[in-house]
Formats: structure tokens, C-alpha cells, sequence
């Protein structure tokens, strides 16, 4: 094979390797897994990070910092503008909102973010609100309620 025969295509589809086939096919009697120990026997499985015995580098590589991950509160974010599918003068609450299928649970924890506008006079009863989403739902003669932390 020359240099300016090769494609993206070579080599893309390797043949299997036939196992047992009589020692002239390279791959009789043992089939490649060599005499005893633990890689000769039927389901053996090694771990893919194994380095031979030695410390693996993972094991070897310092673990610094911090992670908030495990300690985040997640809330489900909702804006004003999507608030416009309710009608006027409505009492909307997180089982509205999850009605609406605009959050996930009735389970979670949601806030009113205030990107967009509001022209409905609406009564909002969740978990937070930014200050400009508050301001915007009052500005219009609605009301905007936290619902009370339990525990």
C-alpha cells in the first residue's frame, strides 16, 4: 500500500481474530491467552486502569480542591415571560407551574426569574423570586409569596 492510497476507510473494518483453529492458524490450543493464572480462565475480566501490580496514576496524582457538587441546591428556573400563558388573574403555584410542564417535579424548588414582561395580574406562590421578577409582578397589582421553608 502506498502513501496516496491510503483513505479514512482503511483499516476501518479489522477481521475478527478465529480462535482455536489448530496450532498452524497462530491461535491454537491455548488461543492466545497463554499457560494458566487468572487471564487463561473462561470470564476473566481485567480492570482497565491496572498498571501490572504497580500504583496506577491515578492513585499517584494529588487530589486538590474543592467541589460544590454533593452540597448544591438545584431549583428549577421559570421567567416572567412564560408566566403570559396564564390567564388573568389566575392563583399559579409550583402544581400549576407543573401542569403547565414548565418544571420537571412538584417536588422541586422553583424560581421566578424576571427576563421578559408581564401584562396579567397574576397571584405567584414559590419557593424565590428575583428582585426584578417581584417587583414586576407587583408592579402590575399582583401578588408574589414565598412558600414557607418546613423543618
Amino acid at each position: 500500500m502506498l502513501n496516496h492510497e491510503i483513505t479514512s476507510i482503511v483499516g476501518k473494518n479489522k477481521r475478527r481474530r478465529k480462535i482455536g483453529r489448530g496450532s498452524g492458524s497462530g491461535h491454537g490450543k491455548t488461543c492466545g491467552r497463554g499457560h494458566k493464572g487468572s487471564g487463561s480462565r473462561a470470564g476473566s475480566t481485567s480492570f482497565s486502569l491496572f498498571e501490572g501490580g504497580k500504583t496506577p496514576l491515578f492513585r499517584k496524582i494529588p487530589k486538590r480542591g474543592f467541589s460544590n457538587y454533593d452540597f448544591a441546591k438545584p431549583c428549577e428556573i421559570v421567567n416572567i415571560c412564560q408566566l403570559e400563558r396564564f390567564e388573568d388573574g389566575e392563583v399559579i403555584g409550583i402544581e400549576q407551574l407543573s401542569n403547565a410542564g414548565l418544571i420537571n417535579s412538584e417536588k422541586s424548588t422553583v424560581k421566578i426569574l424576571g427576563k421578559g414582561d408581564l401584562t396579567k395580574k397574576l397571584q405567584v406562590t414559590v419557593h424565590k423570586f428575583s428582585k426584578s421578577a417581584e417587583q414586576k409582578i407587583t408592579a402590575i397589582g399582583g401578588t408574589a409569596n414565598l412558600i414557607k421553608k418546613s423543618g
